[in-house]
């Protein structure tokens, strides 16, 4: 089968490869959440259908995850023009993403390693349930890609190339600081200062990310995000794990969700690419079966990957 198809009771709509096998030698899987401020999106949307149907285009397994959204209040639907709804709060949609990347694993519809992976909110919620699973000493995945990541509440003040950036490109100033503290209470449903870190992954230190997965950060270009992207690709650096962040030429905020840009390509590129590149064994549920069916003992799926790295432009790079 190579249609997509819905699985998991609702939760995830899985995307079979299209390409013949062999395209991508390990056999590997990501498991993928869309962005939408943690209150938007859905599977149909093209940061999720549309990426997802490009990566099995290019040899990868994708599990696209339909998780739980946040409120849209009113104020909001006004704005945007939708309805108002209500929603729930942290941690309803990271309890999902951790469901699906272990349903993942346990399903065998992937030979290979699994990633984890999202964009923008998504990718908070990626990153998020990585230090979960950590803190839980679970399974971990053997990669970590985040997409135009919005990783802090408060963030740090752009700086003054990408402030005039954003001054110069009007449509691409929308996530001022009044606007992302606001999405995140309203997806935590409380006040920021009483978030769990998990809730904002860019505030781990480098102890805290002492044995986080090995990571592919692409960032947008004009993109005040960028700067919590940036902030914690900083800290991975600090704690010695295998980071490689790289600033999208030309691009705003969103473009996986625009394919008709050229830059979505080349970030589709890069993640399928990097994805190739992951040790068959650097998954640890999977390093478990290897184990035990006699094969090669596993590597750690945490050790350093920077042997296995593709050679990715590195404009950006931190």
């Amino acid at each position: 089968m190579t249609e997509p198809y819905a699985a998991a009771g609702g939760l995830v709509r899985v995307y079979p490869p299209t390409t013949p096998p062999g395209m991508i030698p390990n056999g590997a899987g990501l498991v993928w959440a869309h962005g939408g401020g943690f209150a938007g999106g859905d599977l149909d949307m093209p940061e999720a259908d549309g990426v997802a149907r490009a990566l099995a285009a290019r040899g990868v397994t994708v599990v696209s995850v339909d998780y739980a959204l946040a409120p849209t209040p009113p104020e909001w639907a006004e704005s945007l023009g939708v309805p108002a709804k209500d929603g729930v709060h942290y941690p309803a949609a990271s309890d999902e993403v951790i469901g699906a990347f272990r349903w993942a694993l346990d399903s065998e519809l992937s030979p290979g390693p699994w990633a984890l992976g999202g964009a923008s909110a998504g990718a908070n919620l990626a990153a998020g349930a990585a230090l979960r699973m950590l803190a839980d000493g679970g399974l971990t995945p053997a990669l970590i890609v985040l997409a135009y990541p919005t990783l802090l509440a408060v963030q740090p003040e752009p700086d003054a190339a990408l402030r005039a950036a954003l001054d110069a490109d009007p449509e691409a100033d929308t996530f001022g600081p009044d606007a992302v503290r606001g999405m995140y209470e309203n997806y935590l449903g409380g006040p920021v200062d009483d978030a769990p870190l998990p809730a904002i992954p860019g505030l781990a230190t480098a102890a805290d990310l002492a044995l986080f997965p090995p990571t592919l950060m692409i960032n947008g270009d004009a993109d005040e995000l960028r700067v919590s992207g940036e902030h914690f690709a900083r800290t991975l650096a600090a704690a010695g794990r295998d980071i490689v962040a790289v600033t999208e030429p030309g691009t705003r905020h969103g473009h996986l969700n625009r394919p008709e840009e050229p830059a979505c390509a080349a970030s589709l590129d890069r993640i399928a690419a990097r994805i190739a590149a992951l040790p068959p064994d650097s998954n640890p549920r999977i390093a478990a079966r290897l184990k035990m069916s006699g094969a090669p003992e596993a590597v750690d799926s945490n050790a350093d990957a920077s042997a296995h790295a593709p050679n990715l432009p590195t404009e950006g790079s931190l």
